[in-house]
């Protein structure tokens, strides 16, 4: 144990509740990880901020860099808690539906229905991109992932939630899954993503781009992407595409 201050729950009864226990299941929903033991009321919560990360290594390994807080297992491993800006938090709850509830937390992204996610937005009125941000209406959406779902479904981040068609909510579902899932299959490593997604433009300095002046332009209609802020965030769009 590096930093206390990561803790939500006290060392002394996280060490007593977790000490001998077996990690049975695993639970995700947005950043945060509920992890099952074999003791139905002692669930153990992480939640990763925007930098947080595990790392699964064996004893004689030198420990990770930034593994702030490392279980030891039987086996000989361990399991590292990486934290580079220490956003991140480690507790114990009893119950995930609780707190979710009790932290007013969204669908995950990859589980959210369309029905659901057309529900809460329109029970909202206010910009799209704050609305997709918030972690009520579908969790685990950050910032540079919301600017690439709305790129993907040709919406502007500025557009009013009630000026949204059915089937403009149902684009912004289809690209929700697609964003996501593209980032899981290339581990965020955003120079391998496909070359029509707008992160290229937020990250040209890793940009596959042979000419470094590519990464300014859309990569479907080549109009030079706007750069303003939305919700008090920075945000990037294609002022011809998103109108």
């Amino acid at each position: 144990m590096e930093d206390h201050k990561l803790l939500t729950t006290d060392f002394a009864t996280l060490h007593e509740s977790l000490a001998g226990r077996s990690f049975t299941d695993t639970r995700r929903v947005g950043k945060n990880l509920f992890v099952l033991t074999d003791h139905p009321g002692i669930i153990l919560h992480m939640h990763f901020g925007m930098t947080g990360d595990l790392a699964y290594y064996h004893g004689s390994v030198e420990r990770p860099r930034h593994a702030r807080i490392v279980f030891h297992f039987r086996n000989g491993f361990n399991l590292g808690f990486i934290c580079p800006r220490k956003f991140e938090r480690i507790g114990l709850i009893d119950s995930i539906d609780t707190y979710l509830q009790r932290k007013k937390i969204g669908p995950d992204g990859l589980a959210i229905t369309l029905s659901e996610l057309t529900a809460q937005i329109r029970r909202r009125k206010s910009l799209i991109k704050p609305v997709l941000m918030d972690q009520r209406t579908v969790a685990g959406l950050g910032n540079w992932i919301v600017d690439e779902v709305l790129f993907q479904a040709c919406i502007h981040p500025e557009r009013s939630t009630p000026t949204l068609s059915d089937e403009a909510i149902r684009q912004l579902h289809v690209a929700i899954r697609r964003v996501l899932e593209t980032a899981i299959r290339h581990e965020a490593t955003y120079r391998d993503f496909p070359m029509g997604f707008l992160i290229h433009v937020r990250n040209w300095d890793d940009s596959p781009y042979e000419d470094v002046e590519a990464h300014k332009f859309c990569p479907r209609c080549g109009t030079r992407i706007a750069k303003t802020e939305v919700g008090g965030r920075t945000t990037y769009f294609c002022p011809k595409e998103q109108i």
